[in-house]
């Protein structure tokens, strides 16, 4: 049983290898062109119930500055233990404005952290195919 493991671990740490070897041109997705994908994890501030964390995003009026209008939002998910984590397809210019809306209605509530993100997906897939 601890071969399995040792042998899965293993092959956690060769595919960033093997992805690196085979990098091939980026995979531009529609309307991708001059955005960036950015993920923010709004950790909830576990001191305080749920009714007074979402009673503080009212008050600040969270729901409505966040997400300023005309930014996609790409996913927005519950991670249980931990908050919520949402990506936003952002034009690059407007990247001060979500982080605003971030610092203007949503501390106090959640803890936040923002992470600059690509979607490998496509290229992933692309990779499984020529493996098959």
């Amino acid at each position: 049983m601890a071969t399995a493991g040792i042998a899965l671990c293993m092959a956690g740490f060769a595919a960033p290898q093997a992805l690196a070897e085979d990098q091939a041109a980026p995979v531009e997705t529609s309307g991708s062109k001059g955005t960036i994908l950015l993920t923010i994890f709004l950790r909830h501030d576990q001191s305080k119930p749920l009714d007074e964390i979402n009673a503080e995003l009212k008050r600040q009026g969270f729901y409505k500055a966040f997400p300023p209008p005309g930014i996609e939002v790409v996913s927005w998910y519950v991670m249980m233990g931990i908050g919520q984590v949402v990506t936003l397809r952002v034009p690059a210019e407007r990247l001060r404005e979500v982080n605003r809306a971030i610092e203007e209605t949503a501390w106090g509530a959640f803890h936040t952290e923002f992470y600059p993100t690509y979607d490998l997906k496509a290229y992933a897939e692309d990779l499984h195919a020529k493996a098959q």
